[in-house]
This record gives structure tokens, sequence and C-alpha cells, in this order.
């Protein structure tokens, strides 16, 4: 029996369906490209979650392809700030209750901005973590939003 993390339970909570795969080791986090050479999918449909901080101090997530590059100038222009940078991995789990390598966009301790690439729409299912190390979700994006409110863009280099 698997162990569920939070953002399975919210998932099972609100009947959503969903498959959970088991990747790798919870000791050392996989790249995404990786994570994809694993499952035997489409790089372009497994997404990393992304956590920031505006010069205003607020908290904004994105979830990009795994094979991409956040795109600071066009983030910071997605959530009204001057800029915005990456959170450091040392405060990743006392601002969100995930560790850098299993952070999921469903779950987290506070509900921060969450935006979604839009390339997401183009997939059937996508994948993403579980909210732990070495698990990943598939599910289709469009439930995504039954579960947290999020925003489409284009924010990757």
């Amino acid at each position: 029996m698997e162990h569920k993390t939070n953002a399975m339970r919210i998932l099972d909570k609100e009947k959503i369906k969903y498959a959970v795969h088991n990747v790798g080791s919870v000791d050392e986090p996989l790249s995404g490209t990786k994570v994809a050479e694993i499952l035997k999918a489409d790089y372009k449909t497994v997404f990393k979650t992304l956590v920031t901080v505006g010069k205003s101090k607020k908290n904004y997530v994105f979830v990009i392809p795994c094979n991409s590059e956040l795109d600071l100038k066009k983030a910071a222009e997605y959530t009204g700030e001057k800029n915005i940078e990456m959170v450091k991995s040392k405060e990743l789990f006392s601002l969100t209750g995930y560790v850098h390598g299993g952070c999921s966009p469903i779950g987290m301790k506070k509900y921060f901005p969450t935006f979604v690439d839009e390339s997401a729409l183009l997939f059937n299912t996508v994948f993403f973590s579980a909210g732990k190390i070495g698990m990943q979700i598939e599910m289709n994006i469009s439930d995504l939003e039954k579960v947290i409110p999020f925003k489409y863009c284009y924010a990757t280099k």
C-alpha cells in the first residue's frame, strides 16, 4: 500500500481521477527529464513546480515543463511584481511543507497564486510531483482547476 501525500488526499477528497507513478528513490530528487525517461513519457508532459518570491515578499507558484527554464522577467509581469526570484531550497519546506524535488502545486501549507504553463492544454494528461520525491501524479490539467485556482501563462525561456 502506497503512502498518501497531501496532494493525493486532496484529489481523493474531491473525487478527481489521477494516477500515481513511482519513479525513484525518496532520497535523491531526479531531474524532470530523467522522470520523463523513466515514465517513457514525452518530456513536454512532465512539469515541475517552482516557488518564487516577488519584491513585495509575496510568493507565487509556477508549474512549467521540466525541460524549460522560468523566465523571471515574464513571471514578474504575470504577477504584477517589479521583479521576482526563486525561493531558496532551504526555505521551501517551511514555506510549503514540501522539499526540493517533491514540491506539488496541490496541498501546500498555504495557497499561493499559481500559474500553469499553457502548453499543459496540449495534452490529455500531464505529470507533476505528488508531494514526495520519487512520486508523480498524472492527471488532466483541467481537473487541477477543481482543487486549486490558477491562471495559464507562458513564462518560460
